[in-house]
């Protein structure tokens, strides 16, 4: 990867914090999505933050990215970030979400192999009421009714929906699964990131955002 060059008088940020290339809001890391830029000048986005090279952050906002992204504002604050032009990925909504949702795929995998994770709503229903569960996973099309009466009388716990029955299904392989309890540990806590950040994505709406002219990459 190359990194972009960066002026003396702009130290690498460190710390839990990142600022948005767009709004230059200064927000924790879980809170937004990670670019490097390739050899050929286009953003990749670094969705688990460990690519090589100069980072720049976006805001995981669907309603920063769509109100700039039409008017041209957000490729020329991510080039004013890399210090020269950058090829933007094709449908850069559309290729964010798709990442996210392979990621929380491929974290689910991993807590499921690792007995941290459980289908049904049975299994469900018994990690919830004995207090064996850090989050639950509905399905995005499953009943609300249903969720009320999984989660009825247990302790309040993060519900997120992230994922439809039949994606959820693939991964514990089954045609669908609705309910899915995650058990306390390092995979929860990232799924609840990641879950966080495609709800962010997935929630725009036409409007304006101020875009800074003093943009600068963060590491």
């Amino acid at each position: 990867m190359l990194e972009a060059p960066v002026a003396e008088d702009e130290p690498r940020e460190s710390g839990p914090l990142r600022r948005c290339v767009v709004t230059r809001e200064r927000l924790p890391k879980e809170r937004l999505i990670r670019f490097v830029l390739g050899p050929d000048r286009s953003l990749v986005p670094d969705i688990t933050a460990r690519l090589p090279g100069r980072g720049m952050w976006l805001s995981a906002s669907g309603d920063v990215i769509e109100a700039t992204l039409a008017k041209g504002a957000l490729a020329r604050a991510f080039a004013k970030a890399a210090r020269g032009p950058v090829v933007l990925p094709q449908d850069f909504l559309a290729t964010l979400e798709v990442a996210l949702v392979r990621r929380i795929g491929e974290l689910l995998g991993l807590a499921r192999r690792a007995g941290q994770a459980v289908a049904g709503q049975a299994k469900a229903r018994e990690w919830v009421r004995n207090g064996r569960a850090r989050l639950v996973l509905e399905a995005s099309d499953g009943s609300a009714a249903e969720r009320v009466r999984l989660m009825s009388g247990a302790a309040a716990l993060p519900v997120l929906e992230p994922l439809p029955a039949a994606t959820l299904g693939q991964i514990f392989g089954r045609d669908r699964v609705v309910h899915v309890a995650i058990s306390p540990g390092k995979l929860a806590d990232q799924l609840c990131i990641e879950a966080g950040r495609l709800d962010g994505l997935r929630k725009t709406r036409q409007g304006t955002v101020a875009v800074r002219e003093d943009s600068g990459a963060n590491g």
